[in-house]
Parts: structure tokens; sequence; C-alpha cells
């Protein structure tokens, strides 16, 4: 049933930004029709084939195997463990050249899936609370939550784009400051319009239930109660030099990457309402007595 939402929802997004496309390009008469079928194509193409290997060449993503040596070829074995008791395929597994610690799982399917962490997060986090971490990330690849969360990011990062460069090509307006009012009032209906449609498709609720899938395949909830609580305080401090900030909805965390127009694209519950459900199912587990070994 998830798998089947997150394709109607894919669906929508994807018709949706061509719609927008199109929409734009009614204002400027056939040719611009024209363009603009041709541009929301080739973006919608390219978000659904390219949008995984965008992310992680934005992060610097470097792939590491079993024989890396040091914490690479840890963190492959790690993952590996984790995907088998989740039934998943081998997903590529990455570190990230970044000092602020995070984590993000990216791939239009399980079998096309990728899994990457921070140089921040391997120092930051324990054995234990990585392993939550990488159970989090696990749980969004085999929700297909992947999918829908890359596209959204491409096409936001395109509106956030265009809202931006509409505030630079404004600049020779009209008035005596030598802004022009309507591109001004363009540039604030393309990021909220982006805004919208990313909240409306990146449901929060998919946060709290990878949580709890994590927990389940890392076998107990308390590694990933603990890496959140000391990502959110360090993620606070310390900035993610990420070029596309429509990307932050795919990370464990909400990164801090300053301000802009893209932070009206916040994606992420509060991570203190995420440690409670987090506490209450270990309260069922340790009930159950479902903890793992």
């Amino acid at each position: 049933m998830t798998r089947f939402f997150n394709n109607v929802k894919t669906a929508l997004l994807m018709g949706g930004m061509m719609g927008l496309f199109l929409l734009v390009g009614s204002m400027y008469g056939q040719q611009g029709m024209t363009i603009a079928l041709v541009m929301g194509g080739v973006m919608n193409l390219v978000a659904w084939f390219f949008s995984d290997k965008i992310a992680l060449a934005s992060m610097g993503a470097q792939e590491v195997g079993p024989d890396t040596p040091g914490v690479g070829g840890e963190l492959y074995r790690m993952v590996d463990e984790l995907r088998t008791r989740a039934g998943l395929p081998m997903p590529k597994v990455c570190i990230c050249p970044h000092d602020a610690p995070n984590a993000f799982a990216t791939g239009r399917s399980p079998s096309k899936a990728a899994v990457a962490v921070t140089e921040g997060a391997m120092r930051l986090l324990t054995l234990n609370e990585l392993r939550g971490v990488i159970g989090h990330e696990l749980a969004h690849v085999k929700n297909r939550d992947t999918l829908t969360s890359c596209i959204a990011a491409t096409l936001a990062g395109v509106l956030a784009y265009l809202a931006q460069m509409s505030m630079w090509f404004g600049g020779g307006g009209r008035d005596r400051e030598g802004s022009n009012p309507l591109v001004a009032l363009l540039t604030v209906i393309i990021a909220a319009v982006g805004a919208a449609v990313i909240k409306a498709m990146i449901s929060r609720s998919r946060e709290y239930v990878a949580d709890h899938d994590g927990a389940m395949i890392a076998g107990s909830p308390d590694g990933l109660i603990s890496a959140l609580q000391k990502l959110e305080v360090v993620a606070g401090r310390v900035p993610l030099h990420n070029p596309n900030p429509a990307q932050n909805n795919m990370f464990i965390i909400e990164p801090l990457t300053g301000g802009s127009l893209m932070n009206l694209f916040a994606s992420h519950p509060p991570t203190e309402k995420r440690v409670m459900a987090l506490s209450a199912l270990r309260n069922e587990m340790q009930a159950a007595g479902r903890f793992a070994a």
C-alpha cells in the first residue's frame, strides 16, 4: 500500500510540475507553450533517471566497498548486515566529505538505491547510533520514499533556481529603486508554489514511519533515539554546505543551510516528537520482549 501511494504521489508531482511549466509557457503564446512542453518533459526525464546521481554528486559522495580500509569498509559491512535483515538488495554505500553530521538515502527503487553518510556523522556517532541511522535510511528505501523525495528535491531545486534568477533579471525594473514589483511577486509565487508542492508530497509522517521501521531493522530504537538527539544538537550548529537546499527533505535531520528562499521547504517533524514516538516503541518492544540480542 505504501508503494502504491508513493507511486501515485510521484505521478502527481511530475504531472503538477509539467502543468506549472505549461501555465507559465501559456503566457507567451504558442511558442512559449512549445518551449515549456519541451523543458517540462526534459526536466521530468532528468528527475526520473538522474535525480539520485544529482543528489550524490551535489554532496561529493564517494562510494565505498567491503575492501575499503578503515571506516568505509566498516560502514559497508554494517549496511550489508542491516539490508539483509530488511530483505533488501545491497545498495551503494557512500561517504560524503562534510563536517555536518547527517545521512540520507536516494534512488528510484531498492535495486537502484544508495545510502550516504557524512564524515561528520561517522565521527560523531557510536556504532549503535550509526546502526539506528542506517536502519532509518534503509526503511526509506524499503518504503520507496526515496523516489518521490529525489524527484521532489530536483524539481524544487528548479523552482528555487527560477525564483532566484527572476530576482537577478528583475534588477532593471521600473521604479526608483531599480526593482520590478512584478518580478518580485513572481519570485514569491514560484517559491510559495514550490514550498507547497514539497510539503504536500513529502509528508512528515514518512519520517515517523521510517523511524519505526528503522528501529525494527536495527533491532532496537535506542541507537536511533541517541543518534537523533546528537544530530539535532550538532547539525543545528554546523551548516551543511549543500548547493541544493531543496534536497534537505532527504536527510535524517533537517540540516542547517543558512537563510534563503529554500528555508520554505522545511519538511521534517520536530525531533523531540520523533524521540517521543521511538521511546513509546521501545516500551512496547520491551513489553513484548522484542529487543535484538
